[in-house]
């Protein structure tokens, strides 16, 4: 990670999707199992997760959950959308 948030911890829950609209200023980047990440804050609140090593540029996904969490939460939210990735296309895979 290249700077710590600042603050507390919340207890909201991400939920990947692919945002909406623009994000706001990046406020730290992070390694994730190898993938780098822009965290930010939301337009509209909460946070935004742009993959910058990602095959696909400007995809990422957003969270209600506040930038401000730990670390830890923002390993956890990334691997939830990692984990979803079709590897053969870069994206959220289809059902």
């Amino acid at each position: 990670m290249d700077r710590s948030p600042s603050g507390g911890s919340d207890d909201s829950h991400a939920v990947p999707a692919v945002y909406p609209g623009r994000p706001g200023p990046v406020l730290f980047t992070l390694d994730v199992d190898g993938e780098r990440f822009a965290i930010g804050h939301a337009e509209h609140g909460g946070t935004t997760y742009d993959w910058l090593s990602g095959p696909n540029k400007g995809y990422g996904f957003a969270s209600s959950g506040t930038p401000n969490r730990s670390v830890e939460e923002h390993q956890e939210s990334i691997r939830v959308f990692l984990a979803m990735i079709d590897p053969k296309t870069g994206y959220i895979e289809d059902d």
